[in-house]
This record gives structure tokens, sequence and C-alpha cells, in this order.
């Protein structure tokens, strides 16, 4: 019967005997995934890739990151918004100018370990791994 009841619970049309059910009780909700989305959609764009990359392992300036990726401060100003809005970075004011740098989250912290791993590069910050 419980077995009738998950099925019904889930709506599911079939059951297949596997683990299924139970892997749907886990699923997390929808809107995580979208988080999630958004994230992975930050990672698609090579030059927000290369940003992010410099930020994992140092903070800095729009003006010298675009010097680095040969680059408009506008266009990179465009791209580190974007990577502010996702939750990836972070920056902070001094003066006129804004320096950014990952941000201290579980997020920035993978998404940081994987652009390590993907570069086989090991950073200098022993605390990420």
């Amino acid at each position: 019967m419980a077995e009738q009841a998950d099925k019904q619970a889930f709506g599911l049309p079939h059951n297949h005997g596997g683990s299924f059910e139970q892997v749907l009780q886990k699923m997390p909700p929808e809107l995580e995934f979208g988080k999630a989305s958004n994230i992975f959609q930050q990672l698609c764009d090579s030059t927000r890739l290369r940003i992010l990359w410099l930020l994992c392992h140092s903070e800095e300036c729009v003006y010298n990151l675009s010097a680095a990726i040969h680059m408009s401060s506008p266009a990179v100003s465009h791209h580190l918004r974007t990577l502010k809005q996702t939750g990836l970075i972070s920056s902070r004011r001094v003066g006129k100018e804004v320096y950014y740098k990952l941000a201290d989250t579980e997020e920035a912290r993978l998404v940081h370990r994987m652009i390590d791993d993907v570069f086989e590069m090991n950073c200098p910050n022993n605390s990420i791994r």
C-alpha cells in the first residue's frame, strides 16, 4: 500500500521497482534548479570564465581586469555586474575604486574548485580545497 501511495504522490504512471521514488523525494525544489542554472550560465561565457579565473586568485579593480583580458572597462563592468547578481563575486569600494573578488559562499567555492580542476591549477589559497 505504501508503494502505491508513493506512486500516486508523484503521479508516476509506472513503478519499475527501482529507487526512483526515493530520488524524487530528495529532489530540490524547482527554484534551486533555477539558481544552479544561473550559475552554470556564467561559466558558459569565456570572458566571464576568464574574469572568474582571475578573481578566484586575486582581488582586483575593473581597470586592471580590463587590461588583463584586453577588453574595455564598460564591457568588463557588464560581466562583473552579471557575476555579482549571480552571487559568485563580491565587491568593496575604496574611494572611487571598486575591488572585486570571489564571493565567500559555498557556490563560489565550488566554482573555484571547478575552475582550478579544469585548468589543472594548484591554487595558493589552500583553504579552498
